[in-house]
């Protein structure tokens, strides 16, 4: 396959976030410089921001994004920095996989900071989606920690294993490094979402605490 211009990957940005339903791409501006895409301007929501974010990882040819697209809530009423805690709380009470008594939550001016220890990596990441779901949320800054449990003496060959089992993602084009509970991931693979399924692939070992990612994208 050809590789795309600038100008050719641009548009192909604009369509897919024009595309997208839960997007209102009017006030997104796009620029790409040797296939990295910057997107800026102002969305309405949280979720539309990381909406956004997703439907342009979807466009083929992107290498990687630098994301600056603000929240202004300036078409709506302002929600309490209160209810916003209301509203997480009750979203991470309904979520089985968050252990709602270990994540401590702090609002200050619609910016949402997540805190605690939890046992494993997904758990984090679950509270930071559910954060990121939030009416009125501005940002999300996820400090939870992961405890740190003995890592098993296999965990890189666990994840590998668990690489091969997606049909979704080319293994051998992803290498593995471990130390201790943190997994560094590199190599090249053809889109944004085989990236993503390492990710959660190798979240998801036992004994992991943290996953660096250093995959590319093959153009």
């Amino acid at each position: 396959m050809l590789k795309k211009t600038d100008g050719q990957l641009q548009r192909d940005v604009m369509d897919e976030l024009e595309w997208e339903p839960s997007v209102d791409h009017a006030d997104i501006g796009v620029a790409v410089t040797d296939g990295v895409v910057a997107l800026s301007g102002y969305v309405k929501t949280y979720p539309e921001k990381i909406a956004a974010e997703k439907a342009t990882r979807r466009v083929a040819g992107v290498r990687a994004i630098a994301e600056e697209i603000k929240v202004d809530f300036a078409s709506e009423p302002k929600i309490a920095d209160h209810e916003i805690v209301r509203r997480l709380l009750d979203m991470m009470a309904w979520t089985v996989s968050i252990p709602t008594d270990r994540v401590q939550v702090k609002v200050e001016h619609g910016w949402v900071t997540l805190s605690g220890i939890v046992d494993w990596y997904y758990q984090r990441q679950e509270a930071f989606r559910a954060a990121s779901r939030v009416t009125g949320v501005a940002g999300v800054s996820n400090l939870i920690e992961v405890k740190q449990h003995p890592a098993p003496a296999d965990v890189k060959e666990r994840i590998v294993s668990a690489f091969k089992r997606q049909a979704d993602l080319d293994a051998a084009a992803v290498t593995v490094t471990t130390e201790g509970g943190i997994v560094k991931l590199g190599g090249k693979v053809r889109a944004w979402a085989e990236r993503g399924v390492a990710e959660r692939a190798a979240r998801s070992a036992p004994g992991v605490t943290r996953v660096g990612d250093d995959i590319t994208i093959a153009l």
